[in-house]
């Protein structure tokens, strides 16, 4: 098989159906319209720190065969794997973390492929080029001189073969509920202990009393007069924490052009008032709660709409997951089960890899010993666990 590489500094430049053809659809954020219009409207660049690198594999007549989503990074924002600690040590012993490399979705902590290879090539033939999509990595950190390349949220399948090929392996623990062919929500609620039960039932009960109405929008049947309020919601959340709203109006606008049937919007009404609202993303098997803000404080509300509303969905569309967003062990309580994730480290520097080989060892079996403790919070009446 005769294949080179390339790298792309804008995805616009090669087509959305060659893109599209190396993945499932399972995850939406992998779409060539999500990772393009972050690019075209103004969410990436210099000033946010993430520089477009893609890499690509192509065959002798041409054809994208394999594709590496991948940035040049200048600072953390946007990852959710948490490196400061790193780029401390660096500095304080003279040397330079940033920039580094990342294979990610920006702004999007969702564990999936991330070595791309068209589907209907044979395993033998994926696995060359996910190889040479690692060679290409590496040659290209070797020749920037840059101090690492990670791989964040990956495929929990390739996690054995990136290891192998030298990367550290760094777990994490999101919060996801499964679905365990249930026929409503109150099945579901069926399975947890009674007081439990009693306790969610009047969370949604208190709304409920409050006049606070729900209304579902799919991306391509939200009004347009609708958009700024959104956008208002998103953008609150990370201006009450004195953050900046990385993704812009126009990035939502454009995106529910193109993939409104993958976008659900739930928005929350109080006496003809939009109070609070969430963007959530839908794959072939699974729903992504990605995006939560309000402007008027309501008892349980984001429990409401960021967990109950995405769950009496993924019923209704027979959805196996929903993954509502890292962190939070509140989660727990309303059913979402700890859950691993993984990602994974290329440490140029050899005392520092060893170092931070170290310290990833530790952290693992310090969250492996404290996960019963996790799954001690659930609500279920009987054991559950979704690492087994």
């Amino acid at each position: 098989m005769s294949l080179h590489t390339d790298t792309l500094t804008h995805l616009d430049t090669t087509a959305a159906h060659e893109w599209d053809a190396l993945h499932t659809q399972d995850n939406p954020f992998l779409n060539h319209a999500f990772l393009n219009n972050l690019e075209q409207q103004q969410c990436l660049g210099a000033r946010i720190g993430w520089l477009p690198q893609h890499l690509l594999v192509r065959d002798a007549a041409e054809h994208l065969v394999g594709a590496l989503p991948l940035y040049l990074k200048t600072n953390y924002f946007g990852e959710f794997v948490f490196d400061g600690a790193w780029a401390s040590a660096y500095e304080q012993n003279g040397l330079n973390y940033y920039p580094k490399l990342v294979s990610a979705i920006p702004f999007s902590p969702i564990a999936s492929a991330r070595f791309l290879t068209h589907q209907n090539m044979a395993a033998t033939e994926q696995e060359t080029i996910k190889q040479t999509l690692h060679s290409a990595l590496i040659e290209k950190l070797e020749t920037q001189q840059l101090s690492s390349a990670h791989i964040l949220f990956a495929q929990n399948s390739d996690m054995d073969w990136l290891e192998q090929q030298g990367y550290l392996r760094r777990l994490q623990y999101q919060y996801q509920w499964k679905n365990h062919s249930y026929n409503s929500f109150d099945d579901f609620l069926g399975e947890f202990r009674s007081r439990k039960r009693k306790d969610l039932r009047k969370e949604r009960e208190r709304l409920h009393s409050d006049g606070i109405s729900i209304q579902r929008f799919h991306g391509n049947e939200l009004p347009e007069e609708l958009w700024p309020t959104v956008y208002a919601f998103y953008a609150s959340t990370f201006h009450k924490k004195g953050n900046y709203p990385a993704l812009t109006l126009a990035f939502f606008k454009q995106t529910a052009l193109q993939m409104g049937a993958q976008m659900l919007i739930l928005l929350a009404q109080h006496e003809q008032r939009w109070v609070a609202g969430v963007i959530n993303f839908i794959g072939t098997q699974a729903m992504y709660g990605r995006y939560w803000g309000c402007l008027e404080d309501y008892d349980a509300l984001h429990f409401e709409l960021c967990f109950y509303q995405g769950i009496e969905y993924c019923i209704e569309k027979n959805l196996q997951r929903f993954e509502p967003g890292v962190q939070g062990e509140h989660k727990i309580t309303r059913g979402f089960m700890p859950t691993e994730t993984w990602s994974a480290h290329w440490i140029r520097h050899a005392d520092f890899k060893h170092a931070i080989s170290r310290f990833l060892k530790q952290e693992t079996d310090y969250l492996k010993t404290s996960l019963p403790e996790l799954e001690a919070l659930a609500p279920f009446r009987r054991a559950t666990s979704d690492n087994d």
